[in-house]
């Protein structure tokens, strides 16, 4: 396995704890999602809200860990990588286009993990793919 390789794992296995962190915030304390993240509209943050927003997290934090079990599982792969993508729309959407939060280092700190993430992840399928051309060399 390539070194990039190795390095997304360990980043992927990183996010994925830190995820799951960020999850038992949620269900722990509301007002976590409030102070952090929709700082511009935190009336609008109830316990509902947050334990949803937790077990979306927690989620894509068993997604991303076990994709840096198993990186060659392009499936799984290709969830990885959407997870990060929808999760930077979501925080996009919620700073430009309903308001509700504001360009603070609760949202940037996602902003850059999903965008990192995701160019990690559209740079680690070149590897995947020599990889896999090399073994099919091997093959015939």
């Amino acid at each position: 396995m390539s070194r990039f390789l190795c390095v997304l794992r360990s980043w992927l296995l990183m996010v994925s704890v830190i995820a799951a962190g960020n999850t038992l915030q949620c269900f722990r304390d509301y007002s976590f999602v409030s102070e952090k993240l929709y700082t511009a509209s935190p009336g609008l943050v109830n316990g509902l809200q947050a334990r949803t927003f937790g077990v979306w997290t927690l989620l894509s934090s068993v997604v991303r860990c076990l994709c840096a079990l198993d990186i060659r599982n392009q499936t799984l792969y290709y969830i990885t990588l959407f997870t990060f993508v929808v999760a930077l729309a979501h925080f996009l959407s919620e700073v430009f286009i309903y308001h509700t939060a504001a360009l603070t280092m609760g949202i940037m700190a996602p902003l850059m993990v999903a965008s990192f993430s995701i160019l990690g992840m559209l740079i680690g399928l070149q590897y995947l793919e020599v990889e896999a051309q090399s073994q099919n060399k091997k093959k015939n």
